[in-house]
């Protein structure tokens, strides 16, 4: 578990050195203009969608490490390739093949963790996967900010060179892991081509998909879209404060992981869910307040500043919630078609999201801001019905962990069920 965590960490350092600098790379730096950026951005959701349904299949079949360090090699290849790409033709396919490397990293790294947890540590191993991927991000941002200069395209194609480093240095630690024993144990042909319709009949999961897809869409999708746009044309917001309000959503979720932790742990996972969905709606109430609100320009810089400090606190809450519920509803076997499923709603959600948010954001300021309050009430129905599929334990691991240590009869049995 612990190579586990520091790959997700080395993954997220290697990505956070290149996101942000995309657009500029491709419109700016190799003069391939903002139709060809956009283009780039849009491969890399289209390889996503292309790519996962297969990927299910192939940790179902072969196993989460495989097929991990097969997409850890195809990333590291399309990182290269982009950061030597200077055409329309060389870039658009580089832009492919990284971002299905990274689509099918993210099921295979949570099935990982899923084989290797229980489900009473589940809760903060993915807690742990997300506050390290978070800080990785920030740091690689960070220290790429320093790295890069717009007039010198050689300054871009060292920070891909680095991504690339971060992947292949990943396939080296990952092949390290020996796996349990279990997790080898792939699933059989008959079962593998009834796994999508054996999915699609687990209500539970169902739900929670549609749950997953308006989480996506109304928060994630709309940071560097829709809300950004809102914050420049509504609140009168500086790209420099846009880089403060996200470095504060960063800030919250680090501080404030394993505080939550202790409170989500011991909580019904669809209550803490619901609670995540008017946290957000107050944090759309504040955007609201900032672009709308007639107030005074620091006012409105504050009030846009704390709008991405509390999506940070829902993120927070929301990591040790909603993955490893993914995990719990997966039949023996079936984690990987499971949070490849999982994952696949979460890039439709994100493709859709800055498609439908960003145009709004820029020119309907109040019906956005309505719009989105809206939907993340929508996350507090849709988790309160969810909460009704879902078994006790299922909604709420501490009971089951509670009732072993509760029917022990001697103090080595309750030492055995807290272990």
């Amino acid at each position: 578990m612990r190579r586990i965590h520091v790959g997700n960490a080395l993954g997220a350092f290697g990505l956070g050195f290149t996101v942000p600098y995309l657009y500029v790379y491709v419109a700016q730096v190799r003069e391939l203009g903002a139709v060809t950026a956009g283009l780039v951005l849009a491969v890399f959701a289209v390889a996503a969608l292309v790519v996962l349904p297969f990927a299910g299949r192939a940790i179902v079949r072969r196993g989460a490490l495989p097929v991990l360090l097969v997409a850890l090699v195809t990333a590291a290849l399309g990182a290269l390739s982009l950061g030597l790409a200077s055409s329309g033709a060389t870039v658009l396919p580089a832009a492919g093949v990284l971002g299905a490397g990274q689509a099918v990293m993210q099921p295979a790294l949570a099935t990982m963790i899923v084989d290797c947890s229980t489900a009473g540590t589940r809760s903060r191993a993915f807690a742990t996967q997300f506050f390290l991927q978070n800080l990785g991000l920030g740091v690689g941002g960070l220290i790429g900010g320093h790295l890069v200069d717009a007039t010198r395209p050689g300054s871009f194609t060292l920070l891909f060179t680095v991504e690339a480093a971060m992947f292949l240095l990943l396939v080296v630690i990952m092949a390290t892991v020996r796996m349990p024993d279990a997790s080898r144990i792939g699933s059989g042909a008959p079962r593998d081509r009834a796994s999508w319709k054996e999915l699609l009949g687990n209500r539970a999961m169902v739900q929670l998909c549609v749950l997953g897809f308006v989480l996506f869409f109304a928060c994630y999708g709309q940071f560097e879209s829709g809300l950004s746009a809102y914050g420049v044309e509504a609140a009168g917001i500086s790209t420099s404060t846009l880089g403060t309000a996200l470095a504060a959503n960063t800030a919250v979720i680090v501080v404030a992981q394993f505080v939550v932790l202790r409170f989500v742990e011991r909580r019904r996972r669809s209550r803490v869910i619901a609670a995540v969905g008017l946290i957000w709606a107050v944090a759309w109430g504040v955007a609201g307040y900032a672009g709308l609100g007639g107030g005074s320009q620091a006012m409105a810089t504050a009030a846009f500043i704390s709008t991405y400090a509390l999506f940070g606190l829902g993120e927070a809450m929301l990591s040790p919630t909603v993955a490893p519920l993914v995990a719990d509803l997966a039949p023996a076997g079936m984690a990987g078609q499971y949070n490849s499923a999982f994952a696949l709603v979460k890039q439709l959600a994100l493709a859709v999201g800055p498609a439908v948010g960003g145009p709004m954001g820029a020119a309907l300021h109040g019906p956005y801001v309505v719009t989105f309050l809206l939907f993340s009430l929508g996350i507090t129905f849709l988790a309160v019905r969810l909460g009704r599929q879902l078994t006790p334990v299922q909604n709420q691991p501490s009971m089951a962990r509670s009732r072993v240590v509760a029917r022990s009869e001697g103090p080595s049995e309750a030492v055995s069920a807290k272990v």
